[in-house]
């Protein structure tokens, strides 16, 4: 009973939020003592993000506006409640891993606060699937559009942890490298709390969703180890923002 608690510990959806929202809590001390353990509760943080963003489109809605606007509000609480901290690392990763011709200058670029060209084109692409993903959700139905944001934010914060796990360090510090590498147990539990959810909310259609959410992951993992040698916390965030985008458009077509 003590090592399940160890493992997982309610306060660990107050670090995983503390890490990856903006949302005014006081546990992101507690997450520099929990580290990587904490990783499991990431999906948790998934489930309150996307549950927030589709409660903004279903008001959005009440107030009768078009399920353009909606999808909007719905995409720009996601990157009000997160910071555009994911964005920032899909921007910053595609301009690093395509921008550089060694890791050690991949890894330079990355580090820099400016954006480039392929960050930028990153940036419009990405925001502008999202945002045509939620529209269209919204026009088979809002039960259908939330249902879909929830489980993108999930299993896509689900394969963060796995690629901790999976891969070294790029750098020696940053975000990534200071939460730690994430425990084989920990990666499991988040996967079955993410898996358990999608099948709970869209049913068979989570087996397809996990396949793909896998598929996503496994191909970042590769492109990461050959460019870069390893993650960094802008490879974390580049792989949830690619894999929502996956997810999102994998759902739409089942729907």
């Amino acid at each position: 009973m003590r090592e399940i608690d160890s493992l997982m510990r309610i306060g660990d959806v107050t670090v995983a939020l503390s890490l990856l929202s903006r949302l005014p809590l006081t546990g992101l001390p507690v997450a520099h003592a929990r580290g990587a353990r904490a990783a499991w509760a990431y999906p948790l943080a998934g489930l309150v993000l996307g549950g927030m963003a589709g409660g903004a489109g279903m008001i959005a809605l009440h107030l009768g506006l078009p399920t353009a606007l909606a999808a909007l509000i719905m995409l720009a609480a996601l990157i009000a409640l997160t910071g555009a901290m994911h964005e920032d690392g899909l921007a910053d990763s595609v301009d690093g891993l395509w921008g550089g011709w060694t890791p050690a200058r991949r890894l330079e670029i990355m580090k820099d606060s400016h954006i480039g060209t392929y960050g930028v084109i990153a940036l419009i692409l990405g925001l502008g699937a999202r945002w045509g993903a939620l529209w269209a959700l919204l026009d088979v139905g809002t039960g259908t559009a939330v249902t879909a944001v929830i489980v993108a934010a999930m299993l896509s914060r689900a394969v963060m942890p796995a690629l901790m796990w999976a891969l070294p360090h790029a750098r020696n510090d940053g975000l990534s490298h200071h939460v730690g590498r994430v425990p084989g147990q920990t990666v499991l539990a988040g996967v079955c709390v993410a898996s358990g959810a999608a099948l709970l909310l869209t049913g068979a259609s989570a087996f397809v969703a996990l396949i793909v959410a896998g598929g996503v992951s496994l191909g970042i993992r590769a492109i990461s180890r050959a460019k870069i040698g390893g993650q960094t916390g802008d490879i974390l965030g580049a792989t949830q923002q690619i894999t929502e985008i996956a997810l999102l458009c994998t759902l739409l077509i089942q729907a």
